[in-house]
């Protein structure tokens, strides 16, 4: 009798408790949301160094880690991304995947193949994805939830989960979950749930805001014997 009573009184006290976190979380979410209206007003770009694991967990268990540099830039509304891989699994195999003014662009040096899309314009604003986006650019885009705060490479970091109001993204991504330094609107790790048990974990360090980037951070070098391919 006695344990049942304070199964029914803890049972109480938690539905009591559920309002105050539910409150709790909204004014801490709204306060993130605005921390990176803020730094996004004076966000221009960021260098990277990144660790990209893609995990496989069914049918077969199988990873791929990809190392590089990542660079993004914000210029008004214009965006631009340059992801310049080094390695893959630990042996060297250079790519550079570039985003700008909706062309998508992808090097594999190996083969000297440059592979374009001109059809990534509906997809550009969720690129942006913790590295200069606004609250309000988050909000507009995903139904977001606050999970936290969090120490990433001793940086305090606030963990948001996104699902995506777009279906078409939804698709892709039923989930992505960062963690965002809202101080300088950037992202130190982001978890992307593909579904049928895929997921890419991507984890960013040595990150440097609003600095001169190198000249090539947005460029491909061709030569003539360079294959090219639109898709």
């Amino acid at each position: 009798m006695l344990l049942g009573r304070k199964l029914v009184i803890a049972a109480v006290v938690a539905l009591l408790l559920l309002p105050t976190r539910a409150a709790f979380a909204a004014d801490d979410l709204q306060r993130v949301l605005h921390e990176l209206d803020v730094a996004a007003a004076t966000f221009h770009s960021t260098t990277a160094e990144f660790e990209f694991d893609s995990i496989q967990t069914d049918p077969v268990p199988d990873k791929d880690v990809q190392k590089g540099t990542v660079y993004y830039e914000r210029t008004g509304n214009a965006f631009q991304m340059g992801i310049h891989i080094r390695e893959i699994n630990g042996k060297v195999v250079p790519k550079i995947i570039t985003v700008s003014r909706g062309v998508f662009k992808l090097f594999e040096k190996l083969i000297d193949q440059v592979t374009t899309s001109a059809k990534v314009n509906k997809y550009e604003g969720y690129l942006e994805l913790g590295f200069g986006a606004s609250g309000k650019e988050l909000a507009n885009k995903w139904n977001i939830r606050y999970l936290g705060s969090d120490v990433i490479d001793g940086v305090k970091t606030e963990k948001l989960e996104l699902v995506a109001k777009d279906p078409d993204i939804l698709k892709i991504f039923p989930k992505v979950t960062i963690w965002v330094d809202p101080e300088h609107a950037v992202s130190l790790k982001q978890v992307f749930d593909e579904g049928q048990g895929q997921s890419r974990i991507c984890h960013y360090f040595n990150i440097k805001v609003n600095q001169p980037l190198p000249a090539d951070a947005f460029a491909i070098k061709t030569d003539s014997k360079t294959q090219f391919v639109n898709r």
